[in-house]
C-alpha cells in the first residue's frame, strides 16, 4: 500500500487531499502513469511534467528521478510548480511556501550589503542570491530548493538558516565561506534573487526591483559550471537520462552531510 498524498493544486485533479493505492515495488514513471488512469474525467488535468514528487520527504529527483522505486508503506507527495508572471520573474510552491524568482543584472555598485538591506527592509521576507553562473535552468534550481526545504522541514539543515542551506547546495560544499566566495553576490555578475514568502510582500520587492531585472535563464552556463565542479563529459556520458547534467548537479546537492 503506497499512500499519495496531494499538495495545493494538485488536490484538484483528485477532490482529495490524500489517498492509498494498493500497490507497491513501482516506480515514480508507474505511479504518475496509474495517477492519469484512476483521475476522474470531471477533475483538472494533472500536468506531470511540472510537478515535484517527494518520496518518505526526499525529493525523487535526488535520488533516480522517474526510476526511483516506491515501497509499500511509503508516502509519496505530489508537489505541482506553479509558474507565473513574466520571462522577469519566476513564481512556484514547494512545502506550501511561495518561492519567488528574479535575476538581476550585475554592477560595480550592487555588492552583500544590497541582500543585507533587502532583508532589513522586508523582513516577513527571506532573501538568498545565486550568482547565476551557477543555475542551470528552472528545473535545476526548483530541485534545489526543494532538497533545502526538505531538508527544513525534516531538521536536517546543513546549517541553522534555510538560506545557508541553499547557498552551500548550490555550492556543493560543506563549508559556509567556500559557497559565499564562490556562488555568492559579486559586483558585475548577474545573479538570481530567490525570495520565499507572500506574494504581496514580493509584489512591493519587485516594483522596486524591476529596473535591474533581465529575462530569466537567457545564457547557457552548462560550460562554466562543468569547467567548476570539474564534471567531464565521461561523466555525463556515464548518466543513463536526458538532463545528465542537471541530474549531477541534484545529486552533489543532495548527499552533503
Amino acid at each position: 500500500m503506497i499512500a499519495v498524498k496531494l499538495v495545493g493544486g494538485a488536490k484538484k485533479s483528485f477532490n482529495s487531499e490524500q489517498f492509498q493505492i494498493e500497490k507497491s515495488d513501482i516506480s515514480v514513471n508507474e505511479l504518475l502513469e496509474h495517477l492519469l488512469k484512476i483521475k476522474p474525467n470531471d477533475t483538472s488535468e494533472l500536468d506531470i511534467e511540472n510537478i515535484l514528487i517527494a518520496i518518505n520527504g526526499s525529493d525523487s529527483s535526488a535520488m533516480n528521478g522517474k526510476d526511483t522505486i516506491i515501497s509499500d508503506g511509503d508516502v509519496v507527495s505530489i508537489i505541482p510548480v506553479i509558474h507565473g508572471g513574466s520571462s522577469k520573474k519566476l513564481t512556484f510552491e514547494i512545502e506550501k511556501k511561495q518561492i519567488h524568482i528574479i535575476e538581476i543584472c550585475g554592477q560595480k555598485k550592487i555588492d552583500i550589503q544590497f541582500l543585507d538591506d533587502l532583508r532589513e527592509k522586508y523582513p516577513k521576507l527571506k532573501f538568498q542570491v545565486i550568482s547565476s553562473n551557477f543555475v542551470l535552468n528552472a528545473s535545476h534550481l526548483k530541485k534545489i530548493l526543494s532538497i533545502s526545504m526538505n531538508a527544513e522541514k525534516n531538521n536536517i539543515l546543513l546549517s541553522n538558516k534555510l538560506e545557508t542551506d541553499i547557498l552551500m547546495r548550490f555550492a556543493s560544499t560543506l563549508q559556509i565561506s567556500n559557497a559565499i566566495s564562490s556562488v555568492g553576490l559579486k559586483p558585475s555578475v548577474n545573479f538570481i534573487l530567490i525570495v520565499i514568502g507572500n506574494k504581496n510582500h514580493f509584489n512591493s520587492v519587485y516594483s522596486e526591483l524591476s529596473p535591474l531585472c533581465v529575462n530569466l535563464f537567457l545564457k547557457n552556463h552548462s560550460s562554466f559550471i562543468k569547467k567548476h565542479f570539474n564534471i567531464s563529459k565521461k561523466h555525463t556520458d556515464s548518466v543513463y537520462s536526458k538532463t545528465p547534467l542537471e541530474d549531477i548537479l541534484v545529486e552533489k546537492a543532495s548527499i552533503l552531510l
